[in-house]
């Protein structure tokens, strides 16, 4: 079963409203909460950290930033929030340096990133040299799959998935329940959903928590073969 990490993001940024909009995501049985690196103050980053930490659930903050100066900086808050898992950016070895010994989980971008909202580009064997490059300094890969530029997102997925040891999140444009039973079949360790989600795409009930359970309903499914 692959991990559901709802983001309380729209359009690669967290939505202003993060504060309100989680309780009611905290309502339903989401194992991993995360959000952007973008969209929020400091301090409401940190309030929202400790609302999810209150209830138990897993924090996730996601590096959208691009440039080297923002990414590192974001790393460094990163710390300073003391999340669980920092997902996402591409500057690996100096980002592994700023985490140094700290029980946070690094899953990095591979592949060619490419502005914002990220879109992905580069071959499957770049990524996996890429993959192989950094399989001793991180915990697992952030995969944009479905955004890629000219590939096809499900068949990307699969390969990265079946050759490389690292656990691989699948991130960006998980939009309908048959991508999420698609990656959970794949075998990705978790995948990311957002704006999907806050939109009311997966099932005809608009409410949030509606959503939510469809999702998790699916990720929860047996997988075939």
């Amino acid at each position: 079963m692959s991990n559901f990490i709802f983001m309380l993001t729209r359009d690669d940024v967290t939505i202003p409203d993060a504060r309100e909009v989680v309780h009611e995501v905290l309502a339903t049985e989401t194992p991993h909460v995360g959000f952007k690196d973008v969209g929020l103050s400091l301090s409401d980053m940190h309030a929202l950290v400790q609302t999810i930490r209150d209830a138990d659930r897993k924090v996730h903050l996601e590096v959208v930033s691009l440039s080297e100066e923002d990414e590192l900086r974001s790393a460094r808050v990163a710390v300073e929030l003391g999340v669980d898992y920092l997902i996402g950016g591409t500057r690996w070895q100096q980002v592994r340096e700023i985490i140094g010994n700290r029980d946070i989980r690094y899953y990095p971008y591979v592949g060619q990133i490419i502005g914002h909202p990220a879109q992905l580009g580069g071959t499957a064997d770049e990524m996996l040299d890429e993959a192989e490059a950094m399989r001793h300094a991180v915990d697992g890969i952030n995969l944009l799959a479905y955004r890629h530029l000219s590939l096809n997102g499900l068949a990307l997925l699969r390969q990265i998935i079946s050759s490389t040891k690292l656990p691989v999140i699948a991130a960006g444009s998980i939009e309908t329940l048959d991508r999420v039973t698609a990656v959970n079949e794949a075998g990705a360790w978790g995948f990311t959903v957002g704006t999907a989600a806050l939109l009311g795409r997966f099932t005809k009930d608009g409410a949030l928590s509606a959503q939510i359970n469809a999702i998790l309903d699916a990720a929860k499914a047996e997988t075939v073969g």
